[in-house]
């Protein structure tokens, strides 16, 4: 089973989006272990409106927590105990692309950060980073968070408007792929995410 773990360098950075073009691309199946925050649409919902896939291929949240905070926080919050157990990857047919929640050092419960989760399971990391200013400082010290734990890294999958010094500098100071870019989309559908996807990424890096 090919899994590819996505994760960002903080919130809202665009991992699900890049997530749901990964999904889409692969054929994948896709699971977002912990959820927190939903009132708004999750990001399975997301996911499964971008992604085109069919939706058993949508997997259902290990936890779906009602607060809009860091899973520990929101765990306490709703009055539930994650159990680590719980978030092993899930044997699906074909790929499987996992969403973490939040940026690398995120703690899920107690000590635990999603870095350390992504160390459990050794499994290839995209990380997700913005092309924005201070990119450089959080994803570097994302990389280092990945590198310390011994996670393997697959590349950086940059978001954003075109910022060639950035990108170069990132991927040189952090000796790591650069996966490519995928621009803001307006409008943002399946088939605009999946015409910037091919257009930007090469389908061999994650296969």
């Amino acid at each position: 089973m090919t899994v590819v773990v996505v994760t960002g360098t903080d919130t809202d950075v665009g991992k699900t989006v890049f997530a749901a073009a990964l999904t889409g691309a692969l054929g994948a199946s896709y699971w977002k272990p912990v959820q927190a925050g939903t009132d708004d649409r999750t990001d399975r919902q997301s996911v499964a409106r971008l992604a085109d896939v069919a939706p058993e291929r949508i997997l259902p949240e290990a936890y779906a927590l009602t607060t809009p905070c860091s899973p520990h926080r929101a765990a306490a919050t709703d009055g539930v105990t994650i159990d680590l157990d719980r978030l092993a990857l899930p044997q699906v047919e074909g790929p499987l692309v996992v969403e973490g929640a939040g940026g690398v050092l995120v703690p899920i419960v107690g000590r635990t950060t999603f870095g350390d989760l992504f160390a459990r399971w050794q499994r290839p990391v995209v990380l997700v980073a913005r092309t924005a200013l201070g990119t450089i400082n959080h994803s570097l010290l994302s990389i280092e968070a990945l590198r310390t734990r011994g996670v393997p890294l697959l590349g950086v999958a940059f978001i954003g408007d075109s910022v060639p010094d950035s990108e170069e500098t990132i991927v040189r100071l952090g000796n790591t792929k650069r996966l490519g870019r995928l621009p803001r989309l307006d409008p943002l559908d399946p088939a605009t995410l999946a015409e910037a996807f091919t257009a930007h990424f090469d389908m061999e890096d994650f296969q």
